[in-house]
This record gives C-alpha cells, structure tokens and sequence, in this order.
C-alpha cells in the first residue's frame, strides 16, 4: 500500500524546476520536485499551500514566474491560514535562529501536520538537521527525500 504522503514544499522548491538547469544539483532537484508534483497532480500524496507561500509568491518581480508559481498551488488540497497559534510559533522558531520567512513555512508545515518539508535551502536545511528535535515536521531536500522514499518503496 502506497503511502499518502503530506508535502509542504518551501517557495525555493517550487522555483527550482524554474530555476536554471545548468548545474547537475539543480537539475536533480526540478526534477524531483516536477516528480513530487506530479504526484500530487495524481491524488497519491497531498501538496499543502500556505498564506506564507502566497506571500512569498506575491513578491516575486518576475510576472511570469509569478503565474507559473501561482497555477502550480492550484492543485493543494489544503491551505493553512495564519492565525494567533501560527504566528507564536514562528516567534518561537525565530528565536531558535530561522529566519522569518522559514520560520513562517516551518509553523505552516507544522500546523498542517505535514509528513515532509521539503526546501533546496541549505541553510534551512542545516539548521533544520540540527534542531530537529525541537520541530513538529520533518525537513528534507527533495531530491534526497524523493531517491529515500522511492528506495524504500515508499514506507519511510
């Protein structure tokens, strides 16, 4: 049985198969992403949007991508409004050293009860590995995650 998996992707994956595809990393990771939603466009796993994520979109000076991003959330399932629970954890979160946008994704993603973050974020991926004992939801690269899941024939 296949597993119904939760996805919160962070705005810097929802851009990587957008992004410019020269370096292998980069490549790797559109495609991963491009595989997460198409998934998603299937009903097997869940995609969740997030006021944060809109906001994020919405600042985006590229009209284009901006579209591009915005027709992509089209197929979430569910979309997390920010309320007063939210915005105390992103204070939280804050304090542990995220910075305000992550820590906004990261509450998001927690609320939701979201099975995977999933960010191209380095940094957020570094502190996220090191803190994770103090997050609600799992925070992964989506190439790494995608290989993991599809390895373990997708009961991780």
């Amino acid at each position: 049985m296949n597993t119904v998996y939760r996805i919160y992707l962070d705005v810097c994956c929802l851009n990587r198969p957008l992004d410019n595809s020269l370096q292998e990393r980069i490549r790797l990771e559109a495609e991963a992403v491009l595989l997460i939603y198409r998934k998603c466009r299937l009903r097997e796993w869940s995609l969740i949007n997030s006021e944060a994520i809109e906001a994020e979109i919405a600042q985006d000076k590229d009209a284009e991508r901006r579209l591009q991003l915005q027709s992509a959330l089209e197929i979430c399932e569910t979309k997390v409004m920010l309320d007063e629970v939210i915005e105390n954890r992103v204070r939280e979160l804050i304090t542990l050293g995220f910075k305000p946008f992550d820590a906004t994704h990261l509450a998001c993603a927690e609320a939701a009860e979201a099975d995977i973050f999933l960010t191209t974020d380095d940094r957020l991926l570094k502190r996220a590995f090191r803190l994770s004992n103090l997050l609600n939801v799992m925070v992964r690269n989506p190439a790494n995650w995608f290989i993991d899941v599809n390895q373990s024939g997708e009961e991780e």
